[in-house]
């Protein structure tokens, strides 16, 4: 179970670094290219996925909060009943790590800092960063993990 924690700690500790230094360094709507397709940009989400409810005038930040929380709680208890699979707790981790990161901006800030841009031509993907990143890739190994074939339970 520790070193599950332990996971989640780091993925905490990296978003936050990377969120203090994009703060820091670039002034807001500031744009660096960095290779065809990738830019780092500062920009602040409100909202949540995708800036959903940005615009909603201020209860989201609490509302989003809570549901942080409360899955964080339940993101933890997971990890105690299955520190034995390693892909799914490793799935966990990173969403646990992802949802603590996001939720001290949220807390710290008023909203989430995003700074990792992807476009093609004229079409641009929503800024994120690196909490979002390990929630995405903990959803892709919870949905590989579910695949794994399950011993048979006698009823």
């Amino acid at each position: 179970m520790r070193k599950w924690l332990l996971l989640a700690l780091v993925v905490v500790v990296i978003d936050q670094f990377s969120k203090l230094w994009i703060d820091g360094n670039l002034f807001y709507g500031q744009t660096i290219p960095v290779i065809p397709s990738f830019n780092i940009v500062k920009a602040y989400n409100p909202g949540a996925a995708f800036s959903f409810l940005a615009d909603a005038g201020g209860w989201q930040r609490h509302f989003f909060s809570v549901i942080a929380v409360v899955v964080s709680i339940g993101l933890v208890w997971m990890l105690r009943k299955n520190s034995t699979n390693r892909l799914l707790s490793s799935a966990l981790s990173l969403i646990l790590g992802g949802a603590i990161g996001n939720l001290i901006d949220r807390i710290a800030y008023g909203h989430v800092v995003d700074f990792i841009q992807i476009y093609y031509q004229q079409w641009y993907y929503p800024a994120f960063n690196l909490a979002d990143s390990a929630i995405c890739v903990g959803a892709a190994l919870m949905i590989i993990d579910s695949f794994k074939k399950q011993p048979d339970v006698a009823h």
